[in-house]
């Protein structure tokens, strides 16, 4: 079963490889926009939705892909644990 700081670090780590091209964690800090600081562009948000319903194993319903849920990792560490119950 998955832990928050474990899905935290999934997250982490898929947006500095994928998004950051480095392995280095201090070049996001959890509050950071993925929008607003240009880290995932419209694009992207779709690729990081594929992530997170194959990793989590969740279904992400389209009304849920808003910014509240997927634009930091802190705010989508939040939505997976709340869908998985966590």
């Amino acid at each position: 079963m998955s832990t928050t700081l474990s899905i935290e670090t999934q997250i982490r780590n898929y947006i500095l490889e994928n998004f950051l091209y480095t392995s280095d964690q201090g070049k996001l800090k959890n509050t950071d926009s993925f929008l607003e600081d240009g880290i995932v562009d419209s694009t992207g948000i779709l690729e990081l939705l594929m992530f997170v319903e194959e990793t989590f194993g969740i279904k992400v319903e389209d009304e849920e892909v808003i910014p509240d849920n997927f634009d930091s990792v802190e705010r989508l560490t939040r939505y997976i644990c709340m869908k998985k119950g966590i």
